[in-house]
């Protein structure tokens, strides 16, 4: 096959209608309770909690989490005026998809990954570190 692991994506594809973000946090390894580690990188991974600003999107959909890796935490954009929450628009998206069988029936279900976040319109990102900047994302 020629597809192995994340699936490249650009950010109007996953996010059509904008997307806003709410917080960042490190993701913690489950076992270990130590930080969770890109398999590509070797660099931390931090999740960015966001709302999907379609208005059509419900339930689960609305809100999602982008992970990022990173040596230190990515920085949010600055608060837009008269939003409550944060415009974001993620580089270098990559869409990895998986089987999700937590719940009665197995799913797919799909993870997301960037390489970095910025203000919308923006010329880049203010969180993009050497080494991730020149590797592909993947879990």
């Amino acid at each position: 096959m020629a597809i192995q692991g994340a699936i490249p994506v650009e950010f109007g594809t996953v996010f059509p209608h904008g997307a806003y973000a709410l917080s960042v946090e490190p993701i913690t390894d489950f076992e270990t309770k130590r930080p969770q580690l890109d398999k590509n990188t070797g660099l931390p991974l931090w999740a960015v909690d966001v709302i999907d600003a379609d208005p059509e999107a419900r339930g689960k959909a609305k809100s999602v989490k982008v992970k990022i890796p990173a040596e230190v935490c990515p920085t949010m954009p600055d608060e837009a005026a008269g939003l409550p929450f944060r415009p974001v628009e993620f580089e270098r998206m990559a869409v990895m998809p998986y089987v999700d069988d937590n719940g009665r029936r197995p799913r797919v279900a799909y993870s997301l990954r960037a390489q970095g976040m910025k203000a919308p319109g923006a010329a880049g990102s203010r969180n993009r570190t050497p080494a991730a900047a020149s590797t592909k994302g993947g879990e």
